[in-house]
């Protein structure tokens, strides 16, 4: 495939990942909205995140087995059509539960994008190269949620937060036709050695000892994730005072500028250093995990009146959790067969997300509100207020700072056993010509 489609499919799907994240944050940019209306407790909008993540992660499994024999193309577009048609259906959901029906919906599309979309991206760029082209995919993640916070915070204050939602959905009348004038690439026409019939059963890639521990560093960086997107706007507007539509701004300026910074070093030191070093994307990515977490912990810790210094400090933990995706991601490229990028990537983001993400979300809404009781309780109220709301939700943040600490240990052994299965991987393929 010439350079020019290369790029111009790389930036479709980066655009189609940006949507993906604008429309999967739309929800905890609007929370606070949202919670008002409907009168919801912490715990119900953790529920909110962690439902969408449950059905996300199982639908994900099967579509990532689909994504390997099928049209990738032709599956991300049904799924880009079905996410958006039912994130614009939540600004017309009268009740709780038909709202959290639109998430679940948003979920069943949504699952599409990680199997398909790093699948295809494997197949145009060769293994020198991807950790730079995977740390632009995802930046969808923080370019995706900046916008939603940038966006639906204002949108909802000047037109209400379900006319917010329809306008996050708008963008896939644009993206469904650009998507299906690219061209799909061969599996397998990046690499140097073609994966020959005999591919390993998905058994033995399960036996793989590197997945494991990425999978459990998976779960780890999205319980934080998901809490940052479900629980900063809230923590902002409670804590720090702010407006809706300036905690939507402050949240994205923290996904924008902490995000694509990690991102976009991520995936620059990730190419340097496989270079020398065959495990070093994954022993950086546990340092960066480390550094980060006391940038967290002072961000969540600070008062009310130092609102500028906690989104600096917020900035950088974040930036040092989205180092991840350039690193680790392109790392699981190298221990699977091209042949099944698909459904291994869909096999993780089930573990990662059901053990992960769906906690996030719902076990940070429920000490929040826990915390928030206990608060009250110490103070001698017999009612709960917005202080006391404000004080559980700092504390039951701090849990993001502690898991980083974990996700840099589990990162730490994964780069001890990375070299042996790359060697194992390399060794089952069979020499062929480069088609690339």
């Amino acid at each position: 495939m010439r350079k020019s489609g290369v790029g111009l499919s790389l930036g479709v799907l980066i655009a189609i990942n940006i949507l993906n994240f604008y429309d999967r944050n739309v929800a905890g940019a609007l929370a606070e909205p949202i919670r008002k209306e409907f009168g919801l407790s912490d715990t119900q909008v953790g529920l909110l995140g962690s439902a969408f993540v449950w059905l996300y992660a199982l639908i994900g499994v099967p579509l990532g087995l689909v994504a390997d024999v099928w049209s990738r193309k032709k599956l991300l577009a049904a799924g880009l059509i079905v996410w958006s048609a039912l994130t614009a259906f939540a600004g017309f959901a009268t009740t709780f539960p038909l709202l959290l029906v639109s998430r679940l919906g948003v979920a069943v599309g949504e699952a599409v994008v990680a199997p398909t979309a790093t699948s295809w991206i494997g197949d145009l760029f060769s293994s020198s190269q991807r950790s730079r082209a995977l740390a632009l995919f995802m930046l969808g993640v923080p370019v995706g949620g900046a916008m939603s916070y940038f966006f639906s915070g204002p949108a909802a204050q000047a037109w209400g937060w379900r006319t917010a939602m329809v306008i996050a959905a708008a963008p896939a009348l644009l993206l469904a036709p650009a998507l299906l004038l690219l061209h799909e690439p061969e599996r397998g026409a990046a690499e140097h050695r073609r994966q020959g019939p005999t591919a390993q059963s998905m058994l033995a890639v399960l036996r793989i000892p590197t997945l494991w521990w990425i999978i459990a560093s998976g779960a780890l960086l999205n319980f934080n994730m998901y809490a940052i997107g479900t629980f900063l706007p809230a923590f902002l507007s409670r804590l720090h005072h702010v407006s809706l539509s300036r905690s939507g701004m402050l949240t994205g300026i923290v996904y924008l500028i902490g995000g694509v910074a990690g991102g976009t070093l991520a995936g620059l030191w990730g190419d340097k250093i496989i270079a020398t070093k065959r495990n070093g994307r994954m022993t950086l990515a546990a340092w960066l995990a480390v550094a980060g977490a006391p940038f967290a912990f002072l961000g969540i810790n600070l008062p009310s009146t130092d609102t500028a210094l906690a989104i600096v400090l917020l900035a950088v933990a974040y930036g040092a959790l989205n180092t991840y995706y350039g690193l680790v991601y392109s790392s699981i490229q190298d221990i699977v067969a091209p042949t099944q990028r698909g459904a291994t990537m869909a096999i993780y983001f089930m573990f990662m997300y059901i053990f992960g993400a769906s906690f996030g979300p719902l076990f940070t809404g429920i000490l929040s509100d826990r915390l928030a009781w206990r608060a009250a309780h110490a103070a001698g109220a017999m009612t709960m207020t917005e202080v006391f709301k404000a004080t559980g939700l700092q504390q039951a943040m701090l849990v993001i700072p502690a898991l980083s600490v974990a996700l840099g240990a589990v990162l730490w052994a994964a780069s001890r056993t990375i070299t042996r299965d790359m060697d194992r991987r390399e060794n089952a393929a069979i020499s062929l010509p480069s088609t690339s």
